[in-house]
């Protein structure tokens, strides 16, 4: 986890990066950056695949992110997103795939699942989306831990949904934070709030659970704080991972 959105996922000899967002703190138009990440784009090393839920909104991707992605050999997206990522983006509808070679090690499949970027009962656009087009992914392979990252969604029932497609995840990184933008939907929370990441853990029944995008913009209304009581007050802490920025997550004993 290096703030904000972005996960960086080593599986199956893949370097795999999720939301890169490396600009330094200030304003984003509506939104503002209040910390930078834990580490440099630089840093990484050579990524195989930047895994980008949405572009329309600068928290998830802003400039050098952006650029970044767009450098990587393969960029999997929203298909909206896509036609902005540059010729190596692949935009994939929910429930759809793309397999990427890790040579000698095999294949690993990203499959594109579903996610409601705000209220349930918000009025959506003539594609079916609230707030803006928005993708979760599937990350598995054999002998590969499956792993959920959820995206910007603030809905339980397509939580629900993909833990009916896929009853055994060994990971989820679940967005939380509460996001909420006054002028939108009222204000309601446009991503999982700490009871409902709390929630999410419990209908996944995955034993480990990631959180993500919960700070670094004054968007946030939870903080990390919230989703620890909330997990306490669930029975569910010992799935949580709350983790330093910069820090790694060990998925299961041999990853």
């Amino acid at each position: 986890m290096l703030g904000g959105p972005t996960t960086v996922l080593d599986l199956g000899g893949l370097r795999i990066v999720v939301d890169p967002t490396f600009d330094a703190p200030g304003p984003h138009g509506y939104l503002t950056k209040t910390a930078g990440p834990a580490v440099d784009e630089e840093a990484l090393g050579p990524v195989d695949v930047v895994l980008v839920s949405h572009a329309a909104h600068p928290d998830n991707l802003d400039d050098r992110g952006r650029a970044f992605a767009v450098a990587a050999p393969l960029v999997l997206t929203c298909p909206s997103a896509a036609t902005e990522l540059g010729q190596r983006a692949i935009g994939l509808r929910p429930w759809t795939s793309h397999t990427v070679s890790a040579g000698d090690r095999g294949d690993v499949t990203i499959t594109a699942v579903p996610a409601v970027h705000g209220p349930e009962d918000a009025p959506r656009d003539e594609n079916g989306n609230v707030n803006c087009e928005v993708t979760g992914f599937l990350v598995s392979g054999p002998e590969l831990p499956t792993v959920y990252v959820s995206g910007d969604n603030a809905s339980i029932r397509v939580v629900a949904e993909v833990a009916r497609r896929y009853p055994r995840i060994d990971a989820a990184v679940l967005f939380a934070g509460a996001a909420r933008v006054a002028a939108k939907f009222g204000g309601r929370p446009l991503t999982l709030d700490a009871v409902r990441a709390a929630a999410a853990a419990a209908i996944l029944n995955t034993p480990i659970v990631v959180p993500a995008h919960y700070d670094g913009w004054a968007h946030f209304s939870e903080t990390g704080t919230d989703i620890a009581e909330a997990f306490e007050q669930a029975g569910y802490s010992s799935v949580l991972r709350l983790v330093d920025h910069g820090s790694w997550v060990r998925l299961t004993g041999s990853s």
